[in-house]
């Protein structure tokens, strides 16, 4: 089986295209993941073929390498507008990152909005591979009525609905498919001595012999050849699967580049839950591929069922694509062979969530399914990260942006039968003093039966930031006997969970120095209570400070956009420490700044939209800084 990623910005035409093809040959078998990756199994030719279609938008990027891992080549379809070429810039940087050979399509060819050549001259701004175009477009009265393959030199009228038909070459695109055809063959002569020296002798190469050569290229992934169609009227989707099918590698070229053992039998590509039938893993098989009910990653494989999940089949064979059913202990992004697993290379993995909610059931009742339903959807989600609410206690959700927190919601409403509630995730303040002070607390307390008593007296000083707490005694004489200090300790601690913004108090460091004691009435709960009570009323006179979490922002995004976020950080207080071009992605910049992390939110929207979806950034916690003018509180006041 031969199988293929088709990627690609929102609105490009993925979807209708994927369709199309796989209906060249008849019918076809789809297979839905979370409804976000669609696996279409169709025959073309008489060979076994699986389409892996990915939603374009940010939301989504986190299935594309998953995707390419388990895809011999990938497929970028981009809309015919040089403008729009940056929107593809996430795709062309992934493609490469995993080496993966590829093909462009410029779709919708029918309605343009620009010419080819500049087309691909704004694609080859995020490209660090050559674009080199395979097709050049016929035109009559300026509509685009057909394409000139550049290395047979065959020409192709489009028909509506139906393949194309061969026609002669028109007189009127002879000169630019002499020139198209000699920058191809040029560009392909940098790879092989030969043509080389063809051309420079002015022969010409017999086209088997160029056709061999822009495979062997685009198999070592040394070029990217673009072709050109409509898919939505059946335009060039023939031309597109010959060169799929003629060019694009052997399923061995594929298992070397995710780093496959010997002993690999599968990859795990992608998993979800599905009501009433549990939880659905698509594999493709490796080496002596997988056989039902035998070990796989240590554990028995489940029954093993073709993309309709209905027919069951004996085994997946190398190459192949089948799911298993009910092998809870198969995850994605994995690579597994018969006692274990390891897993994909780092570019099939997502980037840092942009997104942040709280999450609660909104029933009470269902606290401990929710929990459950979220250790599943961490298990078949590669853009979902959960973490935990410090102050609360709830689940914290990243996800790659609005749109993927609407979908996990609708997924545990409609098949874990939980209902959420979504609310932002507060700022972690912190509170700290800004002098020392010396206090003196007794702790007293007489009400029949044994009494309680315990006086401590302790400084209280600041710290340098991040130096966290410290505790000191220096009591002399037994005036608090050395088995109660511990619980002076202790109270200490409580007192600093909470200080007088309602924010944990940090940097501090407690010294006991003296205090007193009852031979009958003192007690380790009693010195607890001291400590506990002279260090929260120390706080109140030691002018304490609000602190702010200060984040370090790693902005990616493409070249065009870097002058919007100067006044994007200066908007939300922040500092810009400089930007450079990504020496690892071209057309690509790194902007690094400085910012509260109470703007978190709205940087990741701010990025989304300022950068129309390509770009993202990865936030780490830098240091605390005090914050100045009104209280938290009052900052975190409704507006009247």
């Amino acid at each position: 089986m031969r199988v293929f990623s088709v990627l690609g910005p929102t609105q490009s035409g993925k979807s209708t295209l994927v369709e199309a093809i796989s209906r060249l040959d008849g019918r076809s078998t789809k297979f839905s993941v979370s409804d976000v990756v669609h696996l279409h199994s169709f025959s073309y030719l008489d060979e076994p073929w699986c389409a892996v279609d990915v939603n374009g938008g940010g939301d989504a990027l986190a299935y594309v390498g998953p995707a390419m891992a388990i895809s011999d080549a990938a497929v970028i379809v981009v809309p015919p507008d040089p403008d729009a070429a940056v929107l593809a810039a996430p795709y062309l940087r992934l493609v490469e990152e995993a080496g993966i050979p590829s093909f462009l399509f410029i779709n919708k060819m029918d309605n343009p909005n620009g010419r080819i050549r500049d087309i691909a001259a704004a694609l080859q701004a995020y490209c660090t591979h050559h674009i080199t175009l395979r097709q050049i477009p016929i035109r009559e009265n300026e509509q685009i009525v057909g394409a000139v393959d550049l290395i047979s030199e065959r020409a192709w009228k489009y028909q509506e609905g139906q393949p194309s038909a061969l026609i002669e070459l028109p007189s009127s695109a002879e000169d630019r498919e002499q020139e198209a055809r000699t920058e191809l063959l040029e560009t392909l002569s940098d790879f092989d001595d030969n043509l080389l020296e063809q051309l420079i002798e002015d022969k010409q190469p017999p086209s088997k012999e160029i056709f061999d050569l822009a495979a062997k290229v685009l198999q070592n992934h040394q070029l990217i050849p673009a072709y050109l169609g409509a898919a939505g009227h059946a335009n060039g989707l023939t031309r597109m699967m010959k060169a799929l099918r003629h060019e694009a590698p052997e399923f061995d070229i594929a298992r070397d580049r995710d780093e496959a053992g010997e002993k690999a039998r599968a990859i795990a590509g992608f998993a979800d839950v599905k009501k009433h039938i549990g939880k659905i893993t698509v594999l493709r098989g490796l080496g002596d591929g997988i056989t039902a009910h035998e070990s796989l990653g240590g554990d028995t494989v489940g029954s093993l069922v073709a993309l309709d999940t209905k027919t069951q089949i004996d085994r997946v064979n190398a190459g192949e694509i089948g799911l298993a059913v009910k092998s809870d202990h198969l995850s994605p992004g994995a690579i597994y062979d018969s006692a274990g697993s390891s897993p994909l290379p780092e570019w099939s993995t997502s980037h840092a969530p942009s997104h942040r909610q709280k999450v609660t059931p909104t029933h009470e009742r269902d606290d401990v399914r929710l929990s459950n339903a979220l250790s599943r959807l961490n298990e078949i989600d590669p853009g979902l990260h959960q973490s935990q609410d410090e102050l609360s206690g709830h689940a914290i959700l990243g996800t790659q942006g609005p749109q993927h927190m609407r979908r996990l919601a609708e997924k545990l409403a409609d098949d874990f039968g939980i209902e959420v509630t979504t609310e932002p995730v507060e700022t972690a303040y912190r509170e700290t003093i800004s002098k020392s002070v010396d206090h003196r607390h007794r702790h007293r307390k007489q009400s029949g039966g044994a009494g309680q008593f315990a006086d401590v007296v302790l400084t209280i000083a600041p710290l340098p930031r991040g130096s966290g707490f410290q505790f000191d005694d220096t009591v002399k004489g037994g005036a608090v006997p050395k088995n109660y200090i511990p619980s002076v300790e202790a109270g200490a601690l409580d007192a600093l969970t909470e200080g007088p913004e309602g924010h944990p108090v940090v940097d501090v460091k407690v010294t006991l120095t003296d205090g007193k004691h009852h031979n009958v009435d003192s007690s380790d709960y009693a010195f607890k209570m001291a400590g506990k009570v002279a260090v929260r009323e120390a706080i109140g006179m030691a002018k304490p400070v609000v602190l702010q979490p200060i984040l370090h922002a790693e902005i990616h995004l493409p070249t065009s956009f870097v002058g919007d976020m100067v006044p994007t950080i200066s908007s939300l207080q922040g500092q810009v420490l400089g930007f450079e071009a990504n020496p690892n992605a071209a057309g690509w910049e790194i902007f690094n700044a400085l910012l509260p992390a109470v703007a978190e939110d709205e940087l990741h929207r701010t990025i989304a939209s300022s950068t129309r979806g390509t770009g993202w950034v990865n936030l780490s916690f830098d240091h605390y800084e005090e914050m100045r003018g009104q209280s938290v509180k009052a900052k975190m006041a409704p507006a009247k």
